[in-house]
């Protein structure tokens, strides 16, 4: 569990308006003076009370090319059980609150119908699904409401698509966001998705997670560990255990991030075997927002 940090100073509420301006015109945030923030991001403001969420990041790599692209049904259901039971610390836990990347439209469908009381949003990205699944994309879910979810284009290479999605959950004064970063060797992508997802993100209570595709040491995520801590961070220090597969099932790299507000005390956990139905292992934490 990781100790409570001093509180970073929140952003006007101007820019926070930017931000949702963009992001609800679909527009590339990269540029936006000042940084974002959610709408109730006010300095003047009362402290909003502790709450704690239970938080699950997975690129359950719902694609055709994906071990379980032909299988839809069986990947939703994989996705449903590690949705009413993961593991974190040691202990389970039942997450309120799932970022999903490469899921397919057809499997939001049907948490939509397991999980009715909770609150789902999904924005698509580049690329189709198997056996009338629909697009490809992202997608969060919470068993709060979800409010004004908001989509926002992230700097990409020509002919690619990176989306961002996020939306305010009111009863825990957070802001929740998920995406799914470029691909490209060098980076250079890379760095400036990720300084403009933070720029969306802002500052106050954020909960942001994803597959990054690179290592806790890349120049590239500085945005982001400059802004925010990461749940399965040492101290200062950029770790994390193993998130990505080889054809073997070995884990190979961290490549799945969860970063939250740097006041908040968390605990992360990913599991220590081989998953079969994606590529990548689910990340899961506990977080105290206070």
């Amino acid at each position: 569990m990781r100790s409570p940090r001093a509180l970073i100073p929140l952003l006007s509420v101007g820019a926070a308006a930017a931000v949702v301006t963009a992001a609800a015109t679909g527009a590339s945030i990269e540029g936006l003076p000042g940084g974002g923030g959610p709408a109730h991001a006010d300095g003047a403001a009362e402290r909003p009370a502790a709450v704690t969420v239970n938080a699950l990041t997975w690129n359950v790599c719902g694609g055709p090319e994906c071990p379980s692209g032909a299988a839809p049904e069986r990947l939703t259901k994989q996705i449903t059980a590690r949705m009413q039971a993961t593991e974190v610390g040691g202990r389970k836990v039942r997450p309120n609150a799932v970022l999903l990347q490469e899921v397919c439209e057809g499997h939001v469908r049907a948490f939509k119908k397991t999980f009715a009381k909770w609150t789902w949003a999904f924005a698509p990205a580049t690329g189709d699904c198997a056996r009338g699944q629909g697009k490809i994309g992202v997608a969060i879910g919470a068993d709060a409401p979800l409010t004004e979810p908001r989509q926002a284009k992230l700097p990409a290479p020509a002919g690619r698509t990176r989306t961002a999605l996020c939306g305010e959950v009111p009863s825990w004064t957070t802001r929740v966001c998920v995406t799914q970063l470029s691909t490209s060797e060098d980076g250079t992508w890379r760095t400036k998705e990720a300084r403009a997802l933070a720029t969306l993100a802002g500052h106050g209570r954020v909960l942001l997670g994803g597959d990054f595709a690179d290592n806790p040491d890349s120049p590239a995520l500085d945005p982001l560990y400059h802004a925010y801590a990461e749940c399965d961070q040492t101290g200062t220090s950029r770790t994390g255990a193993m998130t990505q597969q080889n054809w073997q099932g070995t884990a190979v790299q961290k490549t799945d991030y969860l970063f939250i507000t740097k006041s908040a005390a968390v605990s992360c956990s990913v599991p220590p075997t081989r998953t079969k139905t994606s590529d990548h292992r689910p990340m899961s934490a506990v977080i105290h927002f206070r």
